[in-house]
């Protein structure tokens, strides 16, 4: 669902609500706490799959436990938002799953943690059963990421960033560090490969101004020709 026609919902909900006479101090409040939840789901992209799960109406209440807002406000925008729901989901506009299983998008986000680090999900599985991966090690982490992320791709998406970036570093690097990262992620970068020196094949050093050709056996051996004879490539 795009950002224009979340708001066009929006728009009509509250329309409808006017219709049914209800005060101008209730539908403000309504209206509030629906642009409240709706930067909420926007800024994490979940409405893009035109799908709320149980975990969002969950996460979106811890954000709110962070604002300084009365118990009675927060429990008023749960419930507004809810109503939200209901009415798109009645309109088709969404399909809104209370019964989704938690468990199977942390476990598909620790899943793909391996997969970065070069893990077929066979592998994952089979190393799960021997005891060799264990899953609860990674859950925590997941489940933050996944509250933080507010999506499964999202966190990939993160995670695989991190992954190439680390990788490209010679870095170690785990789901916590997806979240240490988290406010920087964007800018991750992996470091950009260097082209080196080789002649014939063979790689070469420069040590005081002069050149040597390393062989296979790791002996230097000063190099006699000219510059322009130096290959320069990025190594394998």
């Amino acid at each position: 669902m795009k950002d224009r026609e979340i708001k066009n919902h929006r728009k009509e909900f509250i329309r409808n609500l006017k219709k049914k006479g209800l005060k101008e101090s209730t539908i403000y409040q309504k209206e509030n706490s629906l642009k409240k939840f709706e930067k909420y789901l926007e800024e994490r992209k979940i409405f893009l799959d035109k799908e709320i799960k149980k975990r969002n109406i969950t996460f979106f209440k811890k954000s709110l436990e962070k604002e300084e807002k009365s118990k009675a406000l927060k429990e008023k925008i749960i419930s507004d938002s809810l109503q939200f729901i209901d009415y798109l989901s009645k309109k088709k506009a969404l399909s809104f799953q209370m019964e989704k299983d938690e468990e199977n998008d942390i476990q598909k986000i620790i899943n793909y943690y391996f997969q970065t680090k070069g893990y077929t999900l066979e592998e994952i599985k089979e190393d799960a059963k021997k005891r060799k991966i264990i899953y609860s090690r990674h859950t925590r982490p997941a489940k933050d990421l996944l509250e933080l992320a507010g999506s499964v791709e999202r966190a990939k998406k993160a995670m695989e960033k991190v992954a190439k970036w680390a990788t490209s570093r010679n870095l170690d690097y785990a789901i916590e560090t997806v979240l240490k990262k988290w406010p920087e992620i964007d800018k991750l970068k992996p470091k950009e490969k260097e082209k080196k020196p080789f002649y014939k094949g063979e790689p070469m050093i420069k040590y005081k101004e002069k050149w040597y050709v390393i062989d296979k056996d790791g002996e230097w051996f000063e190099f006699g020709g000219k510059e322009e004879e130096i290959n320069w490539k990025y190594e394998d």
